[in-house]
């Protein structure tokens, strides 16, 4: 099974509404159509809380000022796998700008379970109201999924 690096998922929290982008922007995107929080990659030589900061300013323009890691989630789709390190953050400031990846909005969080989004996203976004780590295994096959395991 060919390992992907490590990604950072962001859920900007404002109220009782997480900041979403509506992917719709890039060329051969694998959550086109979806609403997911902003992240990507971590890049060689920065850490996981480096690659949350870089990416939120990045794709929102706005400035993390503290940041704790809520979660890991091994995403394991066909043949490949990666782990996502998941972070839900208060503490920000900036102003929003437009991404060049999706359009972003602030989604009601009792109202975005019935936007389009990975069901695998659905199975641990609860899991942030618990303020307590968490770790997941999520299998997909051919975008389907097929298993949630808490580990």
């Amino acid at each position: 099974m060919k390992e992907l690096p490590n990604t950072v998922q962001v859920y900007l929290k404002k109220g009782n509404s997480y900041l979403l982008m509506y992917r719709n922007k890039k060329k051969n995107d694998m959550n086109e159509g979806k609403w997911i929080g902003v992240g990507g990659h971590v890049e060689k030589g920065e850490s996981i809380d480096q690659a949350v900061i870089r990416e939120v300013k990045e794709e929102t323009g706005l400035d993390v000022i503290s940041l704790r890691c809520n979660g890991e989630v091994l995403f394991i789709n066909n043949d490949y796998q990666e782990m996502m390190y998941v972070y839900e953050i208060e503490d920000f400031s900036g102003e929003l700008i437009d991404c060049n990846e999706g359009e972003l909005k602030w989604i009601d969080i009792d109202k975005m379970y019935d936007l389009s989004m990975w069901e695998g996203d659905k199975a641990y976004l609860p899991l942030l109201k618990e303020k307590r780590y968490f770790k997941m295994k999520i299998v997909y096959k051919d975008k389907e999924l097929v298993g949630v395991e808490s580990l």
